[in-house]
């Protein structure tokens, strides 16, 4: 239970503005100064649900009787809705010091960065919600998203949170800024820097577009940037420099069946030691007529070029490791 001393003056008066209702409190509100409002709604975005007991306390220090009826309270939603119907647009602006109103502060949709995240933990957050929320928080995800979601919930939850969404009407804007302001702060935050298969698939697909140095680069800044799970990352990254560490009878299925020309182009300026493992790979007969265009001046060769073989053989061999045709070698085997 929330002790009413450590609340602050701004979150108690917060809650007895919310308290008293609209009307008594729109009033109340033109007689604040605009660094005060500021306060209002810091102290309000701070403050949590407060039971009936704790609101009455609140109300004594004031010498005031404003606690009955009030109940459990939103106060944040609630001062946004004070704020946002009894002031000015202009007056928000320079509540807010910007040029948004209150209501849009978050204005960016959750939908997206919600549907990047695996199934599992959605549900298994949902499942604590009032199912009112956890219905329009499914209805706003994609339609294959929010099947995998509904399939991950308890079957007590599902079967309420489905007759839910299917009498689901319009949602009021106070509630929308509430349930996407949810999500933000108690779910996409503690998950922002955990790695989806998603997205772990989207940053494989184009980091292995990136020669060795530019991936050396960008994994450095990962690390860097406190990125979770790089061990997982770098698994399934593979550049044209890792063909070293390919089995012999893995080399021999890549090659089999790519043009010379490509194979040749990938292999200018290559290391020594990787032009033999990839030479070892493919027949006498094509491998001295690679050696003998290789023997050639390179000067006229575009890099860019280079770099454009080497990733269709990249893109070649993970497409093959992805089929189940060979295996890419774990980290532990190509250190």
């Amino acid at each position: 239970m929330m002790d009413s001393l450590e609340l602050t003056r701004a979150q108690k008066a917060a809650a007895i503005l919310v308290a008293v209702g609209k009307p008594a409190a729109g009033r109340l509100l033109k007689f604040f100064k605009q660094e005060e409002l500021k306060e209002l709604m810091e102290g309000a975005r701070r403050l949590k649900t407060i039971p009936q007991s704790e609101l009455e306390r609140i109300v004594a220090e004031f010498e005031e009787e404003f606690a009955e009826g009030a109940g459990l309270l939103d106060s944040a939603d609630a001062m946004d809705t004070l704020l946002t119907e009894n002031l000015s647009q202009d007056e928000m602006n320079a509540i807010l010091g910007n040029a948004t109103g209150l209501g849009m502060l978050e204005d960016t949709p959750p939908w997206g960065a919600l549907e990047a995240i695996e199934p599992e933990p959605i549900a298994a957050f949902l499942v604590k919600e009032h199912p009112q929320t956890a219905a329009y928080v499914l209805s706003n995800l994609s339609s294959p998203i929010a099947a995998k979601v509904l399939l991950a919930l308890t079957k007590q939850a599902r079967g309420e949170i489905v007759k839910r969404m299917l009498s689901l009407g319009s949602v009021s804007a106070p509630a929308r800024r509430l349930v996407e302001r949810r999500l933000r702060a108690e779910f996409l935050e503690t998950t922002s820097g955990k790695l989806s298969k998603q997205g772990q698939a989207k940053v494989v697909g184009v980091l292995n577009e990136l020669d060795k140095s530019e991936l050396d680069e960008v994994m450095g800044e990962l690390q860097e940037a406190g990125a979770e799970d790089l061990a997982s990352l770098k698994a399934q990254l593979f550049s044209f420099e890792d063909l070293i560490n390919l089995t012999h009878k893995a080399r021999v299925t890549v090659f089999d069946g790519i043009e010379i020309d490509l194979v040749t182009m990938a292999l200018r300026e290559a290391n020594p030691v990787l032009v033999e493992a990839a030479l070892s790979a493919v027949g006498a007969r094509t491998r001295r007529m690679i050696e003998s265009e290789l023997a050639q001046p390179s000067d006229f060769v575009n890099p860019v070029d280079i770099n454009k073989a080497r990733r269709a053989i990249v893109s070649r061999t993970i497409s093959m490791a992805n089929d189940g045709v060979i295996q890419l070698p774990t980290a532990e085997e190509a250190a």
